[in-house]
């Protein structure tokens, strides 16, 4: 694989900002490259179990598609359309299109090394084998032309490029073959051949001995530890779809294409639609990434660049298996002492009786802290709501919920009890569109009144009310919560949620809904923190506050754990409050354009980043505020995008028993860890965090599952 830096400067805008800006910020896209690099270097940690170093190999894999298919494919537009949108250093789209293909493609290297040189020996010393189809045995090669012949072959579809025949469309992320044959009367013909994705594409080779059983049940049935890439079953037999036609060459193919476009929502009569209409358009949108086989000629190269339109540096010449993502089938062997340890969630001991959830959390609020904490009560939260007599009302948003939902299932059970049922489902979901399109007309077959949330903004606030006649009035119940109402994630999700029936954060979140499902002016929330209204300037106000307390007492500490921060402004008071001394710890597990531990700049910032087996997903924003503690939690990160283009919600936890467990056994636990944290460095480099002297390592995650719930203080 070359590493020579492909110049786009011909196509580039005129020169970027001043070096200034450089020093101040790092590069928003280059600072995603360097998580992904973390992500790739667990699938290099020989610690870590096989088949889950398998796994994170394709997370890296899968998050470079999502990559190109937003970021580059956004950098590209404004290249073209010759529009700037200056990120923070200043660079232009151009000098970041180069930077990202520079930074890029050693770590492409890094991880078809791991791949080839690394993993494939070490699952074969554990009897997992994935093997060239060179490597089979005569017989193997027989029974898997049989199951070729009986199943894959009727699905393909062999297309020429000539002068009759256009250039066929190819899917976005799809297997594709490039076939030269030659045909004895018109010479050498280009096809493609798109390698079916209704099929398993790593294949299971059967063992000889079981070849009769194979021949009856059909190769996705053998339990078996070999496997074959698909695609290389196809081009062995190409001779069943081109007979009486020498095949000359035939190289794996796969392309990427933009799939963030914009939707006129003020133009737009009915957004459901609109958004139905986008997702069938999508896999239109213009190619950014061509992967090709380092094998292939460049002739057969040049046929895709001119055709796909592409330019130079747009190309990828990768080793086998072209889209690594899809090792991620691996893991569904079942060979657990190659996976990490399966674990119970813990339920809270509150929550394990047949008390009423209703009632429990009349008494105390209720924390969890998910995956380590069970998801369960969240779910049996909004089935009690649905089933109780005593329920007037329930009003909840859903973000990304996924293809099955018992959430979805128990609001349309409430509506079927004639209860008044309303919720704001997210179409524009990235990569989730689909589902919540489904989701929302099955909502509105059932009776429930659905909304799509505020036009030119994305509901990304997670919040859900329940309003309960009671003998001594009406009471309002609030779940409000880091993460997604989606028990998938939430079982690799590190994110947090609370129960509680505050009247004042209830009736906050009562006007939030009122806003978000009718018109609505309001700025001022008794304890919500809410975007796009006033976070951002209650956030700075609050860095503000600290700076003045330090110059009290010389004890200001800010804390923050988030996804991302890329926000100037955030960035700026962050810095301003570096120069007045305050203790700024930040733990950003993706994108962090602030540069910590700059001579006169931020010299008392410190920024880590966890990448572990759970995806560290909760954002905590924590001040110490002269010794009166503030700690909010919720679901915005710092970016102009959440505080300027989504609806968001910060809340506070004020028992003064779940701030010092949270504090202390979850936000400051993880800033001790030394076995999965990394530390930014003022260049933009990340290096591991190692233990102090003779201390024994420690591991936040590991630490949170062997205590299970008893991080809430609880025995």
């Amino acid at each position: 694989m070359s590493t020579k830096r492909d110049s786009i400067s011909n196509e580039a805008p005129p020169p970027s900002q001043s070096q200034e800006a450089r020093s101040r910020y790092v590069n928003r896209e280059l600072s995603w490259l360097k998580f992904n690099e973390r992500v790739l270097e667990e699938a290099l940690d020989a610690t870590i179990p096989l088949l889950e170093r398998v796994r994170f190999l394709s997370i890296f894999g899968s998050n470079l598609d999502e990559f190109f298919m937003i970021r580059v494919s956004g950098l590209r537009r404004q290249l073209t359309a010759g529009a700037l949108e200056a990120p923070l250093d200043g660079m232009t789209p151009g000098e970041q299109l180069a930077a990202i293909r520079s930074d890029l493609l050693p770590a492409l290297q890094r991880a078809y090394a791991c791949w080839k040189d690394d993993l494939l020996l070490k699952l074969r010393e554990v009897g997992i084998n994935v093997l060239a189809y060179g490597e089979l045995k005569d017989k193997q090669r027989k029974l898997l032309r049989s199951y070729f012949s009986r199943e894959v072959f009727p699905v393909l579809t062999p297309i020429v490029f000539d002068p009759g025949h256009p250039f066929p469309h190819i899917s976005n992320l799809s297997i594709n073959l490039a076939v030269v044959v030659k045909d004895p009367v018109q010479g050498e013909r280009f096809a493609r051949i798109k390698v079916p994705p209704n099929f398993s594409r790593l294949l299971r080779v059967p063992d000889e001995e079981r070849a009769e059983s194979y021949e009856r049940l059909g190769l996705e049935e053998i339990t078996a530890a070999n496997f074959v890439w698909l695609e290389e079953v196809v081009a062995a037999n190409l001779d069943m779809l081109f007979p009486g036609v020498e095949v000359i060459s035939v190289h794996p193919f796969r392309i990427t294409r933009d799939a963030d476009m914009d939707i006129e929502e003020d133009e737009a009569s009915d957004l459901l639609s609109a958004m139905s209409e986008y997702v069938a358009e999508r896999r239109f949108g213009s190619t950014v990434r061509l992967e090709i086989d380092e094998e292939m000629p460049r002739p057969i190269e040049e046929i895709l660049v001119q055709n796909l339109r592409l330019k130079p540096y747009q190309v990828y010449r990768t080793a086998r298996p072209i889209g690594i993502t899809d090792v991620a089938g691996l893991t569904r062997v079942e060979r657990g002492e190659l996976k990490f340890p399966a674990f119970l969630p813990v339920i809270p001991p509150a929550l394990t009786t047949e008390e009423s959830i209703f009632s429990v959390i009349r008494r105390k609020n209720i924390l969890l802290y998910h995956p380590y904490d069970s998801f369960a009560p969240v779910v049996n939260f909004v089935r009690e709501a649905a089933r109780d007599p005593s329920v007037l009302a329930i009003k909840q948003t859903l973000y990304r919920v996924g293809p099955t939902s018992p959430i979805v299932e128990a609001l349309m059970r409430a509506r079927d009890a004639d209860k008044q049922v309303a919720v704001l489902v997210e179409l524009k979901a990235r990569f989730d569109e689909v589902n919540n399109i489904t989701w929302a007309k099955q909502l509105e077959r059932a009776g429930v009144h659905v909304v799509y949330g505020v036009v030119g903004l994305k509901t990304h606030a997670k919040v859900c009310l329940v309003v309960r006649r009671e003998p001594d009035g009406i009471r309002r119940y609030v779940h409000l919560a880091t993460g997604n109402y989606n028990p998938i994630t939430a079982r690799v999700y590190t994110d947090l949620g609370l129960f509680t029936c505050d009247p004042d954060i209830a009736e906050d979140v009562s006007d939030l809904f009122n806003a978000l499902t009718g018109i609505s002016r309001k700025r001022d929330y008794r304890k919500l923190l809410v975007a796009p209204v006033a976070m951002r300037e209650e956030l700075l106000r609050r860095i503000e506050r600290e700076v003045a307390a330090h110059g009290r007492e010389g004890t200001g500490r800010i804390v923050f754990k988030l996804n991302a921060l890329t926000d100037r402004a955030l960035i700026d008071a962050l810095y301003a409050a570096s120069q007045a001394g305050v203790s700024v710890d930040l733990q950003i597990r993706g994108v962090c354009c602030l540069r910590p531990g700059v001579a006169g700049l931020s010299e008392n910032v410190r920024v880590t980043s966890i990448v572990g087996r759970f995806l560290e997903h909760a954002r905590v924003y924590y001040f110490r505020n002269g010794g009166a503690e503030e700690l909010l939690l919720g679901s915005a990160d710092m970016m102009s995008r959440n505080l300027d283009r989504r609806v968001e919600t910060l809340f506070p936890i004020e028992d003064p028993r779940l701030r010092t467990a949270l504090r202390d056994d979850v936000l400051f636990a993880h800033l001790a860890d030394t076995t999965k944290a990394r530390r930014l460095d003022a260049d933009g480099s990340w290096r591991r965090v190692a233990p102090e002297g003779d201390s024994a390592p420690t591991h936040s995650q590991a630490q949170l599952l062997e205590r299970g719930g008893r991080w809430r203080g609880e025995e």
